[in-house]
């Protein structure tokens, strides 16, 4: 393989020939050197006429080994699809990159526990929380956490999973050294110098193109055991990403939310399709019939009541976030003082607000 890697990686690149396109050549020419040396008589026979054009135009521009000179210059890794490094997992799916891209540490790829966190580009205070509480107790009980970079929940997660001392994969929809949206540049730095590894399936130089996410999206999926939806909306990508899971095979999770977030119609459409409803990190890891690497007790902050009346609250809010009216109702608590004990709790630091009148434990 290594005198075939660089025609093995420059085949991976031409225009028109995907993953299944690909292993037919490579099954049929036995070397990627041999596909890419063919006589143009040849391999019209094999491609179609459109296919045979991007192929003869793109091998004549392309200079294998320059381009092998730039990863190499770059520090950047090949995975390819016959490689020990490469995720087994992906190689289960239906159409897996022959070659990924990765800046950061490959072995990476290897952990059997991953799991992707994905959802919506803007996150309400909610789902910030939710996202942050899940992610944290995932990292927790040793899952490698996998998503996409993207604003919003993506690039939340690869933080938390950073702040949380745990690994993470970002898969990226154009080529690793070309990092979208530009403002997470420095969390892809971040993510590759010593916290996982920024990956992608498209050649250096390209951009993050539209039509580039649905391809993104089933590595994601494809490189977990499942996916978990903490916050989306009916036409969220991250719902493509769920139902590209539930396609191979993989649990699809999600997270219910307010029902007056329009946020919340993603997990809400997902579960009535049968995703399966989570509160918790016990959710996940029953669904998965996996064990915590740590002991339930550790995931849980222990936050101490100053009196009777914030011992009543806290008990009201270990369940999850609850909304000011419920915690006047449930608590019993006069509502003159229910709105000022919230107001010094917070101020202590043992709740947080998460806007619209909703409260939960400042884990």
């Amino acid at each position: 393989m290594k005198s075939d890697l660089p025609f093995y990686v420059a085949l991976a690149g031409v225009p028109g020939i995907g993953p299944r396109r690909f292993k037919i050549l490579l099954q049929h020419f036995k070397t990627a050197e041999a596909v890419w040396k063919t006589p143009e008589k040849i391999l019209q026979k094999a491609l179609t006429p459109s296919v045979f054009k991007q192929f003869t135009e793109y091998r004549k521009s392309f200079d294998v080994e320059s381009y092998f000179a730039k990863i190499s210059k770059q520090n950047i890794q090949v995975a390819t699809i016959e490689d020990k490094t490469y995720p087994k997992l992906l190689k289960e799916i239906a159409d897996p990159p022959p070659v990924l891209y990765v800046k950061g540490d490959v072995e990476t790829l290897s952990e059997g526990r991953t799991i992707a966190v994905v959802g919506t580009r803007k996150m309400t205070a909610y789902g910030r929380e939710v996202t942050e509480i899940l992610v944290r107790d995932l990292v927790a009980a040793g899952f490698t956490i996998v998503s996409g970079l993207a604003r919003g929940v993506d690039s939340y997660s690869h933080r938390v999973t950073i702040g949380n001392g745990g690994k993470t994969i970002a898969v990226l929809g154009g080529g690793v050294d070309v990092i979208y949206p530009p403002e997470n540049a420095a969390l892809a730095t971040e993510i590759a110098a010593g916290h996982g590894a920024v990956i992608s399936e498209f050649p250096l130089g390209m951009a993050a193109i539209p039509g580039n996410f649905p391809a993104r999206n089933r590595i994601i999926s494809g490189l977990s055991l499942g996916v978990l939806v903490t916050e989306a909306g009916e036409d969220s990508g991250s719902l493509i990403t769920a139902g590209l899971a539930g396609e191979q095979g993989r649990e699809v999770f999600a997270v219910p939310g307010p029902i007056y977030s329009n946020l919340a119609k993603g997990p809400a459409e997902l579960i009535k399709q049968g995703a399966k409803l989570v509160m918790n990190v016990n959710d996940v890891l029953e669904e998965l019939n996996l064990e915590s690497r740590i002991q339930n007790a550790e995931l849980e902050k222990e936050i101490k009541a100053d009196s009777e009346e914030e011992q009543v609250i806290i008990d009201l809010l270990k369940s999850g976030p609850v909304h000011i009216d419920e915690i006047t109702r449930s608590s019993k608590l006069p509502a003159a003082s229910v709105g000022s004990l919230l107001s010094l709790m917070e101020i202590k630091g043992k709740i947080k607000s998460l806007g619209s009148g909703s409260y939960s434990l400042n884990r």
